[in-house]
């Protein structure tokens, strides 16, 4: 989180972007492997806390695992659509840095795609106290593969934009810092096939494309589409298969 001045007022405008952007972000963003889900809570069933749920990509393979879940969002717009696909899930408008839920209450906090944008200190102060003994947070982030020629391309034209609003280890470590905890990390992986229409409008998604302006916005996507249209890997196709590495964070606190 930044210390204050443009920067800080920059990061808090793209942190509470994503309400004008919940459908698409529900459509076009790419889910999390099974195998990431049981890297951060294990196979046994669990009470779990979805913290920066979003829309419900995360929330969704923890309940397959079949464990129970509590959603929490500073989004309203975010969880209507969560709470369309899971109804059966509890979920409540709040801040990573002051969760509305009892004292004990949960086995497991984990946030997908979401860590970077929560205050390490006061957030892991709400974690300690929501967490039942012997309790874990687990962190989670796709990352597009740029091991891949043209999605390396792709990278290149987002970068300049998206200023590193990926997984971040930096946020990991401030995290088990504040929470005194042991870090184990799972990497694995997950392909969206798609068609290039959704690949962009997946990207009107990303924060920093959704507090653009109009015009900018505009431009910006049709810079990207050029890509597509133009690579000699992707040019001309209906379906892209588009890899993402998983990395999963398991903190324990001591």
């Amino acid at each position: 989180m930044p210390d204050g001045g443009a920067d800080a007022e920059a990061w808090r405008q793209r942190r509470t972007s994503f309400g004008s952007v919940a459908a698409g972000y529900a459509t076009h963003r790419p889910g999390y492997p099974a195998d990431a889900v049981t890297s951060l809570v294990g196979e046994r069933p669990r009470r779990v806390l979805d913290l920066g749920a979003g829309t419900g990509l995360l929330t969704g393979v923890l309940l397959a695992a079949g464990h129970e879940v509590v959603a929490v969002d500073p989004a309203e717009p975010m969880l209507a659509e969560l709470r369309a696909r899971y109804p059966q899930v509890a979920a409540y408008v709040g801040d990573a840095e002051a969760v509305p839920l009892p004292d004990g209450s949960v086995d497991a906090v984990v946030a997908g795609q979401a860590a970077h944008w929560f205050d390490p200190e006061p957030t892991a102060v709400q974690l300690q106290r929501v967490l039942r003994p012997d309790g874990v947070v687990g962190l989670v982030w796709n990352t597009r593969d740029e091991e891949v020629a043209w999605v390396a391309t792709l990278g290149r034209a987002l970068a300049a934009e998206a200023r590193g609003h990926e997984a971040d280890r930096g946020v990991v470590d401030a995290f088990a810092r504040a929470l005194g905890a042991r870090v184990e990390h799972h990497r694995s992986g997950t392909v969206q096939r798609l068609s290039p229409e959704r690949l962009v409008a997946g990207i009107a998604t990303r924060s920093y494309v959704a507090t653009m302006d109009d015009g900018r916005r505009a431009q910006f996507l049709r810079e990207v589409r050029t890509v597509l249209d133009t690579h000699p890997d992707t040019r001309g196709r209906a379906l892209l298969d588009l890899p993402h590495r998983t990395d999963a964070y398991r903190l324990t606190p001591a």
